[in-house]
């Protein structure tokens, strides 16, 4: 019953998600070929999401915006991290106020003897109209 939406800024990943969503049916399904700077503009998709998934995506300062403005009030985003989280959660704690969240917790697995992260924040207000910024501004000057 989840309606899933995957977004790359690389078209031939969205090419392969594309023919992997037709071959498996999965109808609640799309891949779009955008970056997330763009699509957040748009009203069809800007805090419209119960919850965020990512890995492997950017620092969390960069990633929250990037991710928060596409959930909901009460929604939430869950950051997938392979290495320590401690520092690089400090240096968002600005951002995530920023664009509306709160870290609710952080949850420690281990794959392979290799310990992973989940950094869980809670969509609590509404990001403000001017983020995402355009363009690379949220990787080359984070808030």
């Amino acid at each position: 019953d989840l309606k899933i939406t995957l977004i790359d800024s690389v078209n031939k990943k969205v090419t392969f998600q594309q023919e992997v969503i037709k071959q498996l049916n999965f109808a609640n399904t799309e891949a779009i070929h955008t970056r997330a700077e763009d699509l957040a503009k748009n009203i069809k998709y800007r805090e419209t999401f119960d919850a965020c998934v990512s890995r492997a995506v950017a620092q969390l300062n960069t990633l929250v915006e990037y991710s928060l403005p596409f959930i909901k009030v009460g929604g939430k985003m869950f950051a997938y991290k392979a290495n320590e989280i401690e520092e690089e959660l400090n240096n968002s704690t600005k951002a995530i106020s920023i664009l509306g969240g709160s870290v609710k917790e952080k949850i420690t697995f281990n794959v392979d003897n290799v310990d992973r992260k989940i950094i869980v924040i809670n969509k609590v207000s509404n990001t403000p109209n001017k983020y995402p910024r355009p363009g690379n501004k949220p990787r080359l000057m984070p808030l």
